[in-house]
């Protein structure tokens, strides 16, 4: 395919999407290239469609076709309470179990020095300002347990600390199906001082 400009420039901005390697951007160009003009141009639609129909919820952050969101303007939600998350997906992981009715703040991202990503390149100073004007009573972290979400659920503990509400944390631990003897010593250490009375 070298040497056909529009193709690699497909592969191009197809392997920079993330998890996209240029074997699989090559493959989906190919599978483009070889799909009706419909589709072709239904794909372009739905992309330019989605870039341009949807924005971030001025409340909570994520993303909207109305602004504020569904979730946010749902009267029957828990607005006493908002879960801080890393992204989009995992808004959207929680949501789908059914086990959570209150509010969200997406962050789009977590505190990562090394890649230069600091407070200012993601929404905590959105989350101050929206916890400074509101009655929430307790802020729930659910940031990932890697370097970068721990860091992250740290920082915002200490900067809404002083605002007075109840900071928690969700927990951590063996996950549902698994065989302790597989476990790493940290997932076993959390799972045992995060137990619980049953």
């Amino acid at each position: 395919m070298k040497g056909i400009e529009p193709i690699t420039r497909l592969v191009s901005a197809l392997s920079a999407l993330p998890g996209v390697g240029e074997k699989t951007a090559s493959r989906l160009a190919l599978y483009v290239m070889n799909s009706s003009d419909a589709y072709v141009r239904e794909l372009a639609a739905s992309l330019i469609g989605a870039k341009d129909d949807v924005m971030l919820c001025s409340v909570c952050m994520g993303f909207s076709e109305t602004d504020p969101c569904a979730i946010c303007s749902e009267i029957s939600r828990d607005h006493s309470i908002i879960c801080v998350v890393s992204d989009f997906k995992d808004m959207a992981a929680i949501e789908g179990t059914g086990s959570y009715n209150g509010l969200y703040h997406i962050l789009h991202g977590a505190l990562s020095p090394l890649k230069g990503v600091g407070p200012d390149e993601i929404k905590i100073k959105e989350l101050l300002m929206r916890l400074s004007s509101s009655t929430v009573s307790e802020l729930l972290i659910a940031t990932g347990f890697d370097v970068e979400g721990e860091a992250t659920a740290n920082y915002i503990a200490k900067l809404t600390r002083p605002i007075g509400m109840t900071i928690t944390r969700i927990a951590s631990g063996v996950p549902v199906g698994s065989f302790i003897e597989y476990m790493d010593k940290n997932t076993l250490d959390r799972a045992l001082s995060g137990r619980r009375e049953m």
